[in-house]
């Protein structure tokens, strides 16, 4: 359990360590939870495939994230608060320039994450050079999910995974402060993570990581439409808020609920 607040200096000494453990979060009811419990709460445009029903995450805007990251940083006094940038939201430099510094105005997330290649280093570069923190997430990349034909494994062949990891390279010499690789055969995965300085998050990439994330509502169980490979289910949510709920309206019903205790 942290007993300060995590700093990106604190986040990288972990590498080789200590491994960083990392979830999402969207309001700041459930960042409390979370707070000082993990290292890194993410405030991911994960919200519009998990809590908002849609079947991708392209559809989150920079007023959308930035409403939950502000959320989620009320919630938050030891975590460190990583800001999803939407997607169409850095396309060029200017623009990347000019969301990113939205974020850092406008709430207290100490770093964004930009779902990158290699085309989109001179934009991380700009970005880090300003002074933003900035994690490259590389792999599987579910903004790209439509130009790549779906939610797609990356590092199956040798030239895939040699891409990658250049790209990772890059984005080390670039000046980003982590790299998240989502989606990545495991032995790609490691072999990124020993050749970088930074450490890795990952997310269906292995164990090899620095560390590892989770959206929290597949984590927990609330989210049944479909699992993915990667996930482990910690709690049967759903199930549990299904029995609660249940209880509350047969208790009402019955007019157990308010009791003489519970009215005025």
């Amino acid at each position: 359990m942290l007993e300060k607040k995590m700093s990106i200096t604190d986040l990288q000494a972990k590498k080789g360590v200590e491994k960083i453990t990392a979830i999402t979060a969207y309001d700041a009811l459930m960042a409390g939870i979370f707070d000082a419990e993990v290292d890194v709460i993410l405030v991911g445009d994960s919200l519009k495939f998990s809590f908002g029903g849609e079947n991708e995450t392209l559809g989150a805007s920079i007023e959308e994230m930035l409403y939950h990251t502000k959320a989620v940083c009320r919630g938050v006094k030891h975590s460190f608060i990583l800001a999803d940038m939407p997607f169409g939201s850095y396309a060029t430099q200017k623009l990347a320039l000019k969301n990113a510094l939205k974020f850092y105005k406008n709430t207290a997330a100490n770093a964004i994450k930009l779902e990158v290649d290699i085309q989109k280093l001179p934009i991380v570069r700009a970005l880090c050079e300003e002074g933003i923190a900035v994690v490259a997430h590389i792999g599987l990349k579910p903004q790209f999910a439509r130009f790549d034909g779906g939610f797609k494994v990356k590092g199956k062949s040798e030239k895939e995974a040699q891409e990658l990891l250049e790209c990772a390279l890059a984005m080390q010499e670039a000046g980003v402060c982590s790299v998240l690789i989502e989606g990545v055969k495991s032995q790609v995965a490691e072999k990124i993570t020993k050749a970088l300085s930074v450490p890795t998050i990952g997310i269906g990439a292995g164990n090899a990581c620095d560390g590892q994330i989770l959206v929290w509502s597949d984590a927990f169980g609330f989210f049944s439409a479909f699992k993915p490979k990667f996930v482990r289910t910690y709690c049967d949510g759903k199930a549990m808020l299904k029995d609660a709920i249940r209880a509350y309206a047969k208790d009402v019903k019955s007019l157990q609920f308010p009791s003489e205790n519970e009215s005025y």
